[in-house]
Protein backbone atom coordinates (compact mmCIF):
# COMPACT_ATOMS: atom_id res chain seq x y z
CA UNK A 1 0.00 0.00 0.00
CA UNK A 2 1.38 3.41 -1.00
CA UNK A 3 1.14 5.79 1.96
CA UNK A 4 1.80 9.45 2.71
CA UNK A 5 1.60 10.52 6.37
CA UNK A 6 0.53 14.11 6.97
CA UNK A 7 2.23 14.76 10.28
CA UNK A 8 3.36 17.14 13.04
CA UNK A 9 6.11 15.15 14.84
CA UNK A 10 5.46 14.93 17.86
CA UNK A 11 6.17 11.88 19.97
CA UNK A 12 3.24 9.74 18.88
CA UNK A 13 3.91 10.84 15.28
CA UNK A 14 7.46 9.51 15.59
CA UNK A 15 6.04 6.19 16.76
CA UNK A 16 3.63 6.07 13.80
CA UNK A 17 6.36 6.88 11.28
CA UNK A 18 8.57 4.17 12.79
CA UNK A 19 5.70 1.70 12.50
CA UNK A 20 5.10 2.62 8.85
CA UNK A 21 8.81 2.20 8.11
CA UNK A 22 8.80 -1.28 9.68
CA UNK A 23 5.50 -2.52 8.22
CA UNK A 24 6.02 -4.88 5.26
CA UNK A 25 2.58 -4.00 3.87
CA UNK A 26 3.30 -0.24 3.70
CA UNK A 27 5.31 1.66 1.09
CA UNK A 28 5.92 5.02 2.78
CA UNK A 29 6.48 7.28 -0.21
CA UNK A 30 6.61 10.63 1.61
CA UNK A 31 5.71 12.83 4.54
CA UNK A 32 3.87 16.12 4.49
CA UNK A 33 4.14 18.38 7.51
CA UNK A 34 1.72 20.57 9.38
CA UNK A 35 1.61 22.78 12.46
CA UNK A 36 0.20 21.18 15.61
CA UNK A 37 2.42 19.55 18.21
CA UNK A 38 5.16 21.85 16.91
CA UNK A 39 5.60 24.82 14.59
CA UNK A 40 5.60 23.61 11.00
CA UNK A 41 9.33 24.25 10.47
CA UNK A 42 10.01 22.06 13.52
CA UNK A 43 7.66 19.41 12.12
CA UNK A 44 9.66 19.36 8.89
CA UNK A 45 13.03 19.22 10.64
CA UNK A 46 11.79 16.40 12.89
CA UNK A 47 10.32 14.50 9.94
CA UNK A 48 13.60 14.69 7.99
CA UNK A 49 15.52 13.60 11.09
CA UNK A 50 13.23 10.60 11.59
CA UNK A 51 13.47 9.48 7.97
CA UNK A 52 17.27 9.70 8.15
CA UNK A 53 17.30 7.76 11.41
CA UNK A 54 15.11 5.10 9.81
CA UNK A 55 17.28 4.94 6.69
CA UNK A 56 14.39 5.94 4.42
CA UNK A 57 14.92 7.98 1.27
CA UNK A 58 11.56 9.75 1.10
CA UNK A 59 10.68 13.42 0.61
CA UNK A 60 9.33 15.79 3.24
CA UNK A 61 6.99 18.47 1.92
CA UNK A 62 6.21 21.38 4.24
CA UNK A 63 2.62 22.50 4.63
CA UNK A 64 0.46 25.05 6.40
CA UNK A 65 2.01 27.03 9.29
CA UNK A 66 -1.36 27.72 10.92
CA UNK A 67 -5.10 27.24 10.66
CA UNK A 68 -7.46 28.79 8.16
CA UNK A 69 -8.30 32.42 8.94
CA UNK A 70 -5.55 32.74 11.56
CA UNK A 71 -1.98 34.03 11.49
CA UNK A 72 -0.24 32.14 14.26
CA UNK A 73 -0.02 28.91 16.24
CA UNK A 74 1.02 27.93 19.78
CA UNK A 75 2.49 24.40 19.82
CA UNK A 76 1.70 21.77 22.46
CA UNK A 77 5.03 22.10 24.29
CA UNK A 78 3.53 20.84 27.56
CA UNK A 79 2.64 17.56 25.83
CA UNK A 80 5.54 16.97 23.42
CA UNK A 81 8.32 19.21 24.72
CA UNK A 82 9.80 22.41 23.26
CA UNK A 83 11.14 20.72 20.10
CA UNK A 84 8.54 17.96 19.76
CA UNK A 85 10.69 15.12 21.12
CA UNK A 86 10.22 15.44 24.86
CA UNK A 87 13.41 16.21 26.76
CA UNK A 88 15.54 15.82 23.62
CA UNK A 89 16.09 19.32 22.29
CA UNK A 90 19.23 19.05 20.11
CA UNK A 91 17.79 17.84 16.80
CA UNK A 92 19.98 18.30 13.73
CA UNK A 93 18.84 19.82 10.46
CA UNK A 94 19.24 17.03 7.91
CA UNK A 95 18.63 17.59 4.20
CA UNK A 96 15.98 19.92 2.84
CA UNK A 97 12.29 19.93 2.10
CA UNK A 98 10.68 18.93 -1.19
CA UNK A 99 10.26 21.97 -3.49
CA UNK A 100 6.46 21.57 -3.65
CA UNK A 101 4.34 22.77 -0.74
CA UNK A 102 2.36 20.02 0.97
CA UNK A 103 -1.00 20.64 -0.73
CA UNK A 104 0.64 20.68 -4.16
CA UNK A 105 2.67 17.57 -3.35
CA UNK A 106 -0.46 15.72 -2.17
CA UNK A 107 -2.33 16.67 -5.35
CA UNK A 108 0.65 15.63 -7.49
CA UNK A 109 1.06 12.25 -5.78
CA UNK A 110 -2.68 11.51 -5.83
CA UNK A 111 -2.64 12.06 -9.60
CA UNK A 112 0.53 9.99 -10.06
CA UNK A 113 -0.87 7.08 -8.01
CA UNK A 114 -4.56 7.47 -8.85
CA UNK A 115 -6.69 4.96 -6.98
CA UNK A 116 -3.68 3.61 -5.04
CA UNK A 117 -2.58 6.32 -2.64
CA UNK A 118 -3.68 6.32 0.99
CA UNK A 119 -3.11 9.51 2.98
CA UNK A 120 -3.00 9.17 6.75
CA UNK A 121 -3.51 12.57 8.38
CA UNK A 122 -2.35 12.62 12.00
CA UNK A 123 -2.36 16.39 12.59
CA UNK A 124 -4.75 19.26 11.86
CA UNK A 125 -6.50 18.82 8.51
CA UNK A 126 -5.37 22.09 6.91
CA UNK A 127 -3.13 20.46 4.27
CA UNK A 128 -5.90 18.05 3.30
CA UNK A 129 -8.46 20.84 2.98
CA UNK A 130 -5.96 22.93 1.00
CA UNK A 131 -5.36 20.02 -1.42
CA UNK A 132 -9.12 19.64 -1.90
CA UNK A 133 -9.37 23.37 -2.67
CA UNK A 134 -6.44 23.18 -5.07
CA UNK A 135 -7.74 20.22 -7.07
CA UNK A 136 -11.43 19.23 -7.16
CA UNK A 137 -10.32 15.74 -8.27
CA UNK A 138 -7.99 15.21 -5.31
CA UNK A 139 -10.57 13.36 -3.22
CA UNK A 140 -11.56 11.00 -6.01
CA UNK A 141 -7.92 10.35 -6.95
CA UNK A 142 -7.17 8.98 -3.48
CA UNK A 143 -7.73 5.37 -2.57
CA UNK A 144 -8.56 6.42 0.98
CA UNK A 145 -8.06 9.10 3.62
CA UNK A 146 -7.47 7.89 7.17
CA UNK A 147 -7.67 10.56 9.85
CA UNK A 148 -6.44 10.47 13.43
CA UNK A 149 -8.86 12.93 14.95
CA UNK A 150 -12.16 13.57 16.58
CA UNK A 151 -14.12 12.31 19.54
CA UNK A 152 -17.49 11.27 18.17
CA UNK A 153 -18.72 9.02 20.97
CA UNK A 154 -16.49 10.17 23.86
CA UNK A 155 -15.09 13.29 25.53
CA UNK A 156 -12.42 15.39 23.87
CA UNK A 157 -8.86 15.81 25.08
CA UNK A 158 -8.22 19.51 24.48
CA UNK A 159 -11.69 20.58 25.61
CA UNK A 160 -14.62 18.60 26.89
CA UNK A 161 -16.01 18.55 23.35
CA UNK A 162 -13.00 18.45 21.03
CA UNK A 163 -9.96 16.38 20.11
CA UNK A 164 -6.80 18.41 19.49
CA UNK A 165 -6.18 17.76 15.77
CA UNK A 166 -9.71 18.75 14.80
CA UNK A 167 -9.81 21.64 17.26
CA UNK A 168 -6.64 23.24 15.89
CA UNK A 169 -8.34 23.87 12.53
CA UNK A 170 -12.04 23.19 12.94
CA UNK A 171 -12.97 25.09 9.77
CA UNK A 172 -10.59 23.10 7.57
CA UNK A 173 -11.77 19.86 9.18
CA UNK A 174 -15.39 20.73 8.52
CA UNK A 175 -14.55 21.45 4.88
CA UNK A 176 -12.98 17.99 4.56
CA UNK A 177 -16.03 16.27 6.07
CA UNK A 178 -18.42 18.32 3.92
CA UNK A 179 -17.20 16.57 0.76
CA UNK A 180 -14.88 13.79 1.91
CA UNK A 181 -12.89 11.19 0.03
CA UNK A 182 -13.41 7.57 1.06
CA UNK A 183 -12.58 8.27 4.71
CA UNK A 184 -11.93 6.41 7.95
CA UNK A 185 -11.95 8.45 11.16
CA UNK A 186 -9.78 7.04 13.94
CA UNK A 187 -10.53 9.16 16.98
CA UNK A 188 -10.20 9.12 20.74
CA UNK A 189 -13.11 6.67 20.73
CA UNK A 190 -10.52 3.98 19.96
CA UNK A 191 -7.02 5.41 20.42
CA UNK A 192 -7.37 5.66 24.20
CA UNK A 193 -7.99 1.90 24.20
CA UNK A 194 -4.43 1.30 22.93
CA UNK A 195 -2.36 2.30 25.97
CA UNK A 196 1.40 1.81 25.64
CA UNK A 197 3.01 1.68 29.07
CA UNK A 198 6.53 2.23 30.40
CA UNK A 199 7.16 -1.52 30.44
CA UNK A 200 6.15 -1.71 26.76
CA UNK A 201 8.69 0.97 25.84
CA UNK A 202 11.40 -0.79 27.84
CA UNK A 203 10.66 -4.12 26.17
CA UNK A 204 10.70 -2.43 22.75
CA UNK A 205 14.06 -0.79 23.47
CA UNK A 206 15.58 -4.17 24.38
CA UNK A 207 14.61 -5.57 20.99
CA UNK A 208 15.17 -2.44 18.87
CA UNK A 209 18.13 -0.79 20.52
CA UNK A 210 18.48 2.25 18.24
CA UNK A 211 14.94 3.18 17.17
CA UNK A 212 13.14 1.52 20.07
CA UNK A 213 15.58 3.16 22.46
CA UNK A 214 14.93 6.55 20.88
CA UNK A 215 11.16 6.11 21.20
CA UNK A 216 11.56 5.05 24.83
CA UNK A 217 13.68 8.11 25.59
CA UNK A 218 11.36 10.66 24.00
CA UNK A 219 8.29 8.98 25.53
CA UNK A 220 9.24 9.75 29.13
CA UNK A 221 8.06 13.37 28.83
CA UNK A 222 4.85 12.20 27.13
CA UNK A 223 4.14 9.51 29.73
CA UNK A 224 4.57 12.06 32.52
CA UNK A 225 1.96 14.27 30.85
CA UNK A 226 -0.53 11.39 30.68
CA UNK A 227 0.07 10.50 34.31
CA UNK A 228 -0.17 14.09 35.56
CA UNK A 229 -3.26 15.04 33.55
CA UNK A 230 -5.23 11.82 33.29
CA UNK A 231 -3.78 9.54 35.94
CA UNK A 232 -2.93 7.05 33.18
CA UNK A 233 0.02 4.65 33.34
CA UNK A 234 0.54 4.75 29.58
CA UNK A 235 0.02 6.85 26.46
CA UNK A 236 -2.47 6.22 23.70
CA UNK A 237 -1.00 4.93 20.43
CA UNK A 238 -3.00 7.66 18.72
CA UNK A 239 -1.19 8.14 15.41
CA UNK A 240 0.10 4.57 15.20
CA UNK A 241 -3.46 3.29 15.58
CA UNK A 242 -4.49 5.38 12.57
CA UNK A 243 -1.62 4.00 10.49
CA UNK A 244 -2.56 0.47 11.56
CA UNK A 245 -6.17 1.18 10.50
CA UNK A 246 -4.85 1.80 6.98
CA UNK A 247 -3.97 -1.89 6.60
CA UNK A 248 -5.81 -3.74 9.39
CA UNK A 249 -9.45 -2.63 9.18
CA UNK A 250 -10.77 -5.91 10.69
CA UNK A 251 -9.21 -4.90 14.02
CA UNK A 252 -11.76 -2.07 14.23
CA UNK A 253 -15.50 -1.82 14.69
CA UNK A 254 -16.76 0.97 12.44
CA UNK A 255 -20.06 2.75 11.94
CA UNK A 256 -21.07 4.85 8.97
CA UNK A 257 -22.21 8.42 9.52
CA UNK A 258 -21.66 11.89 8.18
CA UNK A 259 -19.67 14.27 10.38
CA UNK A 260 -20.06 17.99 11.01
CA UNK A 261 -17.44 20.00 12.92
CA UNK A 262 -18.46 22.92 15.11
CA UNK A 263 -16.45 25.88 13.84
CA UNK A 264 -16.42 28.16 16.88
CA UNK A 265 -17.92 28.85 20.28
CA UNK A 266 -17.67 26.68 23.41
CA UNK A 267 -18.09 23.48 21.38
CA UNK A 268 -15.50 24.41 18.72
CA UNK A 269 -13.87 21.34 17.24
CA UNK A 270 -16.64 18.95 18.25
CA UNK A 271 -17.18 16.14 15.71
CA UNK A 272 -20.93 15.57 15.54
CA UNK A 273 -22.80 12.88 13.60
CA UNK A 274 -24.80 14.49 10.78
CA UNK A 275 -27.09 12.42 8.57
CA UNK A 276 -27.09 15.19 5.93
CA UNK A 277 -23.35 14.85 5.33
CA UNK A 278 -21.72 12.18 3.12
CA UNK A 279 -21.11 9.05 5.18
CA UNK A 280 -17.62 8.13 6.34
CA UNK A 281 -16.50 5.20 8.47
CA UNK A 282 -16.00 6.15 12.12
CA UNK A 283 -14.10 3.75 14.36
CA UNK A 284 -16.11 3.02 17.51
CA UNK A 285 -14.16 0.11 19.00
CA UNK A 286 -10.81 -1.60 18.52
CA UNK A 287 -8.82 -4.65 19.50
CA UNK A 288 -6.56 -2.50 21.66
CA UNK A 289 -4.34 -5.34 22.85
CA UNK A 290 -3.93 -6.48 19.26
CA UNK A 291 -2.87 -2.99 18.13
CA UNK A 292 -0.30 -2.78 20.94
CA UNK A 293 1.08 -6.22 20.08
CA UNK A 294 1.25 -5.48 16.36
CA UNK A 295 3.00 -2.15 16.97
CA UNK A 296 5.63 -3.81 19.17
CA UNK A 297 6.23 -6.78 16.89
CA UNK A 298 6.80 -4.62 13.83
CA UNK A 299 8.82 -1.77 15.35
CA UNK A 300 10.96 -4.34 17.18
CA UNK A 301 12.30 -5.45 13.78
CA UNK A 302 14.03 -2.08 13.34
CA UNK A 303 17.69 -1.74 14.34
Amino acid sequence: MKLIIDTDPGIDDAMAIAYAAAAPDIDLIGLTTIFGNTHVHQSSRNARFLLDKLGLDAPVSEGAPWAWETDGHAPSEHVHGPEGFGDITEIPQIGSNHPLAAAEYLVDQARAHKGELVVCAVGPLTNIADAMRLDPQFASNLNRLVIMGGAVFCRGNITEHAEANIYHDAKAADAVFASPPDTVLVGLDVTLKTLYETADFEALAERSVEMGGFLRDISKFYLNFYKDIGGLEGCGLHDSTAVIACTHAPMFEMVETGIRVVADGPQAGATLPDADRPAIRVCRDVDGAGVVELFTERVATLP
